[in-house]
């Protein structure tokens, strides 16, 4: 699982391909989206354990609601000729997506940990327009730019949405 969280960060399309096809992976996809979420509750050193629970919820939530989402928008208004998937496949892709994210650990160094955070999120988007984009058998990243653009936004609103629900903010 290392290896491939490895490769997922180096952003390589056979490893994506891979999990595409691996139905037994959708495990592991969920491991690197709960890592991920401690993780980054660690590098936040807020709220205490209460928070990071709260945080592991939404980040699995969340990357369940926002792999229906991209399946959804991909396989319908931004469908190709060649595009077959299913929600397992983005679900497997877009988990690994988050290995990026492990970076978030060293949110709370000063300074520094802003950038990193902010690097890891930005390297986090870009492993995903790839792991849609092979999910989805598309040959335009500009595409799956777009399928990943148009699933953030409602995406974005539902985790504020719940958060505005349980107090957080």
């Amino acid at each position: 699982m290392l290896d491939r969280m490895i490769r997922a960060s180096q952003l390589s399309t056979d490893l994506y391909e891979e999990l595409e096809k691996d139905e037994g992976a959708t495990r592991q996809a969920l491991i690197v989206v709960l890592l991920v979420a401690v993780a980054t509750g660690i590098g936040a050193l807020e709220g205490g354990i209460v928070a990071l629970l709260v945080g592991i919820v939404s980040a699995v939530v969340g990357w369940a609601v926002w792999a229906w989402i991209t399946y959804f928008i991909g396989t319908t208004i931004l469908r190709t000729p060649e595009t077959k998937a299913s929600w397992g496949e983005l679900a497997r892709t877009t988990g690994f997506a988050q290995s990026p994210g492990i970076l978030r650990v060293l949110g709370f160094i000063p300074v520094l940990g802003g950038i990193i955070v902010l690097v890891a999120a930005i390297w986090q988007l870009v492993a995903m327009v790839v792991a849609v984009r092979q999910a989805l058998d598309y040959q335009s990243t500009p595409r799956a730019v777009g399928v990943v653009i148009l699933g953030f936004i409602p995406y974005i609103i539902i985790l504020a949405l719940v958060e505005i629900g349980l107090g957080l903010v």
